[in-house]
């Protein structure tokens, strides 16, 4: 374990948390994890990123693949895929920490072309495996630098570029690749996912998401699903009912309040939907999380 990369974060995310263990920081895409107790199952459509765990255990949950993992471990996830996680071991002494890094297309594309052409097999889009000293020693340069706001924007891009790079040579840096290869069916899935991201309370027409992707209907039906596990319109799905249950428990707003936010005209049908992806109703989960959270009080 990279002690001196523990001990920042951990500085840094205890002084910073928000109420649900996230410290952002002024750094595109970095962010670190703090919390104290074993948490809920979160479900969640993650951007490509990789989770590097620095103390505690987690596990997470994609299709009928599960992981379990902890310090010195790092969670890789090269695709928009749902998972379910949770915080396995976390205490007041031993909070879980982890430093969370969306990866950034662009400059993976960039790297890319500039390393050169190499042979790569995407893989499975959920990955564990130990963290490699690079990749540590670059995340420690970068959470070492919100020390120092004012050198942030001038070393920021020269750090993310370091942080790529080593994840690109590393040993998942084939699955990492895909995401840079101008054309693939990586970026152009990408597009389309974007597209459901930036309008998932509207309805979107399946023609409109494969235009935006550069595919036909019968083709990007295929990719979409072999890159995300999901239909179009399990993705929208699960990105509304995801967002409303963050309305309901983080901002507090009404059952059907929420469901009309995300894009449902039914009440019924979304306490439907809601209650097959989490397993119990809008109501039962927020009573849930209202005792979690006076139990921890």
């Amino acid at each position: 374990m990279n002690q001196p990369l523990l001990t920042n974060a951990a500085r840094f995310a205890e002084a910073h948390a928000n109420e649900h263990g996230v410290a952002a920081t002024p750094i595109p895409g970095l962010a670190v994890v703090r919390e104290t107790t074993p948490s809920a199952l979160q479900h969640a459509i993650n951007r490509p990123l990789v989770a590097l765990v620095l103390q505690g255990s987690k596990r997470v949950t994609m299709g009928p693949h599960t992981f379990e993992f902890g310090a010195g471990e790092s969670l890789l996830i090269t695709a928009d895929v749902p998972t379910i996680s949770q915080i396995m071991r976390a205490n007041l002494a031993t909070p879980y920490l982890s430093v969370v890094f969306e990866m950034d297309t662009a400059i993976i594309a960039d790297l890319v072309a500039e390393m050169g052409a190499v042979p790569f097999a995407a893989g499975e889009p959920v990955r564990v495996d130990r963290t490699e000293a690079e990749v540590a020693d670059a995340a420690l340069r970068l959470i070492r630098l919100l020390d120092r706001p004012a050198a942030i924007p001038v070393l920021q891009a020269q750090l993310l570029r370091e942080l790529h790079f080593w994840l690109l040579s590393g040993q998942h840096g084939g699955a990492i690749r895909a995401l840079g290869v101008p054309g693939g069916h990586a970026q152009r899935i990408a597009r389309a996912v974007n597209l459901i991201r930036t309008e998932f309370t509207t309805t979107l027409p399946v023609e409109r998401l494969a235009e935006s992707a550069g595919m036909g209907l019968s083709s990007f039906h295929e990719h979409f699903r072999t890159q995300t596990s999901l239909t179009p319109l399990q993705f929208q799905k699960q990105l509304r009912l995801i967002e409303a249950r963050r309305l309901m428990l983080s901002l507090g707003e009404a059952i059907s309040t929420a469901a009309y936010a995300v894009g449902y005209e039914s009440v019924p049908q979304f306490t439907r939907e809601y209650g097959r992806l989490f397993g119990q109703s809008p109501a039962r989960d927020i009573r849930t999380a209202r005792q979690r959270l006076s139990s921890a009080a």
